[in-house]
């Protein structure tokens, strides 16, 4: 499916990101964009500051639609289903030359859907894959019915979605290629753990559910470690809207850990760690190009949490592990925690190996030099470039 551009106008694009990743990946790919089509954009749909800063006005702000989890969606039921229906209203009025969905995918989904069914002629890009190598893999072939093109950050995507009857769907790399070099050391800025107390990083999430159900296990565990390592350092990097409600839950522990606010300042700590304890997601995949041996936990939802309880016979999950460079190394070099094995007794062992020289804190390090090589892409151009090459591709010329 594929419309041209006519020559008297400018490349019209809708946009659809539902939370903050999803704004910085919207604004890398507007920027790049910008420069590939060599003529005027117009930028339309939702998004945050970022994807504002290079020209888009959003229809709502990305906080009406940026929870997760069961409970928090529920709350936000009704609002959430009035701006879906505003964004589809949106997007068939303006007849976009090509709509681009990001992440997100229960809200983002949801309104492709149903552009598709009012709008058929509109080409419908997913950037992002949702995990249906993980849970529920009938999505992928539900979603190759409106969906034209899939552009998938992680190397494994495009054979699962081919194996599982998606969508056409082609790797483009991970943000995180183009910001590597931020990420990892200089000479001498991670001193050797021969050279004084070690530094651990914590990283307790983005979201507040994830902070409220993991903080309490993970001061505990700082607790304990620093016992084990006297004069232990500890930096909390923070997203801005939970670091007030963090530091006032760490300011009691017994070894307080220094918040870390802003890009810049998470770089740097990640660039003098030794180890982190950090909460399940894409920054498992930071911690790796920044080379610091990790312990990873996950607690689900309380609704979830049940719904595993009832079906304990059936598992919830596809993949031998939910930690992002276990699966794409395609076994489990990160150790992993979910629900009830998030206690002190089960993370403080694992991470008094990753603070001292020995094979388990090797291991992850030489298995992560392999993931740095299986993620770059072939031709060496940064993966926003070729999501916008992609996007272009799929209208005719004009």
């Amino acid at each position: 499916m594929s419309g041209g551009v006519p020559a008297d106008r400018p490349l019209t694009v809708f946009l659809v990101a539902g939370e903050e990743s999803g704004d910085l990946l919207g604004s890398n790919l507007m920027r790049a964009l910008k420069v590939q089509y060599g003529g005027p954009v117009r930028f339309l749909g939702v998004g945050g500051g970022r994807m504002a800063a290079e020209g888009l006005t959003s229809l709502f702000p990305l906080s009406d639609i940026a929870v997760m989890g069961l409970t928090a969606v529920l709350a936000r039921l009704p609002t959430i289903v009035r701006r879906v229906h505003q964004t589809v209203d949106a997007a068939v009025a303006a007849d976009p030359d090509v709509m681009v969905i990001i992440d997100s995918p229960d809200f983002t989904h949801n309104v492709a859907k149903r552009v598709r069914k009012r709008a058929p002629h509109i080409p419908i890009v997913d950037y992002v894959s949702p995990s249906v190598w993980a849970w529920r893999p009938g999505r992928a072939r539900k979603m190759s019915v409106y969906v034209d093109r899939l552009l998938a950050l992680l190397p494994f995507e495009p054979e699962a979605h081919r194996r599982l009857g998606g969508p056409p769907t082609f790797y483009v790399g991970h943000p995180l290629i183009e910001k590597a070099a931020e990420l990892r050391p200089a000479p001498g800025e991670r001193r050797p753990l021969s050279d004084g107390a070690p530094v651990l990083l914590v990283l307790p999430g983005s979201r507040g559910s994830e902070v409220s159900l993991l903080l309490e296990d993970f001061g505990a565990t700082v607790e304990r470690l620093a016992a084990a390592f006297p004069g232990l350092e500890v930096l909390l990097p923070a997203v801005p809207h939970l670091a007030e409600r963090i530091a006032e839950r760490v300011a009691s522990w017994p070894v307080k850990p220094q918040v870390v606010l802003g890009e810049a300042a998470k770089h740097a700590a990640f660039r003098r760690a030794h180890a982190a304890l950090a909460a399940s997601g894409t920054v498992s995949l930071e911690l790796a190009a920044s080379g610091v041996p990790m312990a990873i936990c996950y607690k689900l939802d309380w609704f979830y949490r049940r719904v595993k309880q009832i079906h304990s016979i059936v598992p919830i999950a596809s993949v031998s592990s939910m930690v992002l460079p276990n699966i794409i190394l395609g076994r489990n070099i990160v150790p992993e925690f979910l629900d009830e094995e998030v206690t002190p007794g089960r993370l403080v062992p694992v991470l008094e190996g990753l603070l001292s020289e020995g094979p388990a804190r090797a291991d992850q390090v030489d298995a992560f030099k392999e993931l740095d090589e299986i993620m770059r892409l072939p031709d060496g151009r940064p993966q926003s470039e070729a999501a916008a090459r992609l996007v272009l591709d799929l209208l005719a010329p004009t």
